[in-house]
């Protein structure tokens, strides 16, 4: 995530880094190099290039590289004959001979066309053991660092007299990976970055769904612990190689990262202090998180309340409901307080308008909470009901009943009001749910959560719901997919996208709210003037806020128009233009049409007719909320069958798609997604299905002795 983990800080103070990349990173699956890694790598050492950064690679891939240029000579000048006898293997020492010139041609011509300057230093083991080698190396890389070359390094595998294994008490290496961390001590590296075809260092086989990455690596706790797989399919190194050399430069000062060589922007998101790979630091021990347990007991233990929770009777599980809307009702005064604390703190931190708008508590809302989660206890119970009942043959029925997802997973910004609407939500579908809010709602949410779960009875347990601080990083979180089945982001667009791209749980929501009002050349301009206040003035933070007008060219000179825009912009809103109401009206060009303000902003531009509008909202909406004021039905029905929104409205505010107002009594988000759940995410999205079958005693035996029916029966 873009946020810096607390045990990675000390990456603002680091300046040299060393980045090593193995053969498994520098080659395909075929043997073959990988071009498109290695110029993604490239691209992020030119960006820590440019960043002031000195960058020194230690790279591998030369046997590689010439056992597959050696290979296909070998091929082109063998005949039939030889083809059919036994294949010796090629020489390793050759096929580096060869590929060395290889590979750094091609890391040669890839910084070039990045501007960036390069250099080849061929080293062997025994070059260390002279002093002043060590010491003209030192000169050398120092002069090539401050001329912005990057130095890349490689064992001359070609004619290393190295044959016994790597042995930390020599300081001399064997391998690339032990020569990197040998660097970093030589050279006085402020970061080791070792680059893998894995994610990072995990407690057993990457392959194993039980096997988990280990985050901070110490010695004391995870030596033992730790299974190691198959070498590497390629060099010589693999895992268990890179982890003594690890802890060979972190021991010696300098801190080490194994991570993946695949990711996307792996190294910048390194030094940018992310939670990503395993740390080795000599203070490791000092400063470990046990976020990695926690979260996960707490996940544990939220599924066998959810367990207990789904066994009360429907007027049990009603009470507790409402019970917690009381227990907030006799709270306002407290949560009122600390709520202001953290309003009046992120105003002092800067925090922008929108942001401290979506944290208030507003007089009334804790009333409205209460009486939304009391309107969510009215409804009918969600839990166990029968959908469909089949006769599969006599006396042999099958059902098709509702049932909880298990455990969720929330992760929201600086809207504590949120926290109440899923708890609510949790308790009523008899899910378990993990909460991770803001860091600027903390106060908010840890009364919100106390008096929640205070409200909880002992047979359910208050671990039900578990609050998650902000100790606890969401990367963390996102990797329980064992234990946690659905993951609902609530914030900005750049939260919900992060999410999406940082968790194998399935990912409800939606990243972008650009919602439309169209304004037909029929519409009642009243009608319009009203909609388009509402949705844009009335909570101009929300993601179903007017982020775009769109209005018929024919209207171009109404003076209802001109009367809307004048109210938005005496009410403070901003208006700016697409190419066309930029030149007919003389306001400020939009940057994009694909743009949520989230504040007192929006765009405007004309279309040609209703089938432009829709094409416009396809092409740069997101699916979220879009409506259309006319007057026309066959304008208007041809707008809510073609739209391809969650939510399609006519004559109404987009403000309208909500969870509570939709009657669905609260709302843990709003999906565009088309795969389970969409629009308002109410009780039904957090359920799922099972199927009860019962029968007297039927065996299939190969459907001899079976005679289907398949006859629907009635529910009961």
């Amino acid at each position: 995530m873009a946020t810096a983990d607390r045990t990675r800080s000390f990456m603002k103070d680091v300046k040299r880094v060393i980045i090593k990349v193995g053969t498994a990173v520098v080659t395909r699956h075929d043997g073959r190099l990988a071009l498109g890694r290695l110029g993604a790598l490239c691209e992020q050492v030119k960006e820590l290039n440019t960043l002031g950064y000195e960058v020194i690679m230690v790279t591998s891939g030369a046997v590689g590289v010439g056992r597959q240029r050696l290979k296909y000579r070998k091929l082109v000048n063998s005949s039939f004959a030889d083809l059919q006898k036994p294949q010796m293997e090629l020489d390793g020492k050759a096929c580096a001979a060869v590929g060395q010139s290889g590979l750094m041609a091609l890391y040669d011509m890839l910084f070039t066309q990045l501007d960036v300057s390069s250099s080849q230093l061929l080293v062997t083991d025994s070059d260390f053991e002279n002093p002043n080698f060590r010491e003209r190396l030192r000169e050398t890389v120092e002069s090539l660092l401050d001329l912005k070359v990057v130095p890349v390094f490689n064992e001359n595998d070609a004619i290393s007299t190295r044959k016994a294994p790597y042995e930390d008490s020599s300081g001399i290496f064997w391998d690339n990976d032990s020569l990197a961390g040998l660097l970093a001590i030589e050279l006085k590296a402020d970061l080791l970055v070792l680059l893998s075809d894995v994610d990072g260092l995990y407690s057993g086989p990457p392959s194993e769904p039980q096997s988990k990455i280990i985050h901070t690596y110490i010695k004391e706790k995870h030596h033992n612990e730790i299974t190691f797989g198959d070498k590497s399919r390629v060099g010589r190194g693999g895992m268990t190689a890179k982890v003594k050399a690890a802890f060979v430069a972190s021991n010696s000062g300098t801190p080490v990262v194994i991570t993946s060589g695949f990711a996307s922007q792996s190294i910048v998101r390194v030094l940018q202090g992310e939670k990503i790979g395993t740390l080795f630091h000599k203070d490791a021990s000092l400063w470990e998180p046990s976020n990695d347990v926690s979260a996960r007991e707490m996940a544990v233990a939220a599924r066998e309340c959810s367990r207990r929770l789904q066994n009360l009777s429907s007027d049990e599980r009603k009470k507790i409901l409402l019970d917690v809307a009381d227990a907030l009702e006799a709270n306002e005064d407290l949560i009122r307080a600390e709520n202001e604390a953290d309003v009046l703190a992120a105003q002092d931190a800067g925090y922008e308008k929108s942001l401290v708008a979506r944290l208030t508590l507003k007089p009334g809302k804790i009333a409205s909470l209460a009486k939304s989660i009391r309107t969510l206890a009215n409804m009918e119970d969600p839990i166990n009901q029968i959908l469909k009942r089949t006769e599969v043959a006599e006396n042999l029925v099958l059902e098709k009943t509702s049932c909880p997802l298990g455990v969720l997973l929330i992760v929201f910004e600086s809207r504590p009001d949120a926290l109440v609407q899923i708890a609510s939500l949790a308790i009523r579908s008899g899910n378990g749910l993990l909460l991770k809010g803001g860091k600027e709602a903390m106060r908010s949410n840890t009364i919100l959560h106390k008096v929640i779960t205070d409200a909880l009875p002992d047979n359910v347990g208050k671990r039900l719901i578990g609050l998650v601080t902000s100790r606890d990083e969401i990367a963390d979180l996102l990797k329980l997919d064992d234990v946690i089945d659905l993951v609902i982001p609530r914030g900005s667009n750049k939260l919900v996208s992060q999410i999406k791209a940082s968790t194998k749980i399935p990912v409800l929501g939606h990243a972008d709210g650009v919602c439309h009002v169209y304004i037909d050349k029929s519409a009642d301009m009243d009608i319009a003037k009203r909609i388009v206040m509402d949705a844009k003035i009335d909570y101009p933070a929300a993601c179903n806020a007017m982020e775009t007008l769109l209005v018929h060219k024919d209207l171009i000179k109404s003076a209802s128009l001109d009367d809307i825009l004048i109210s938005l912009k005496t009410e403070g809103v901003s208006i700016y233009g697409g190419p066309v109401a930029h030149e007919v009206l003389s306001i400020p060009k939009a940057d994009s049409f694909h743009h949520e303000y989230s504040s007192m902003a929006c765009t405007v531009e004309f279309v040609d007719d209703v089938q432009s509008a829709i094409d416009h909202i396809h092409r740069y909406g997101s699916a979220h909320t879009d409506c259309i004021v006319t007057t026309d039905s066959k304008v208007a029905e041809t707008f809510l069958r073609q739209v391809d929104s969650a939510a399609v409205f006519h004559n109404a505010s987009t403000r309208f798609s909500d969870g509570a107002r939709f009657g669905l009594g609260a709302e843990v988000g709003i999906s565009t997604g088309r795969i389970h759940a969409r629009g308002p995410v109410g009780v039904e999205g957090l359920l799922t299905t099972r199927w009860i079958m019962r029968g007297s005693g039927q065996v299939v035996n190969g459907d001899k002795d079976v005679a289907y029916t398949h006859k629907n029966l009635s529910l009961q």
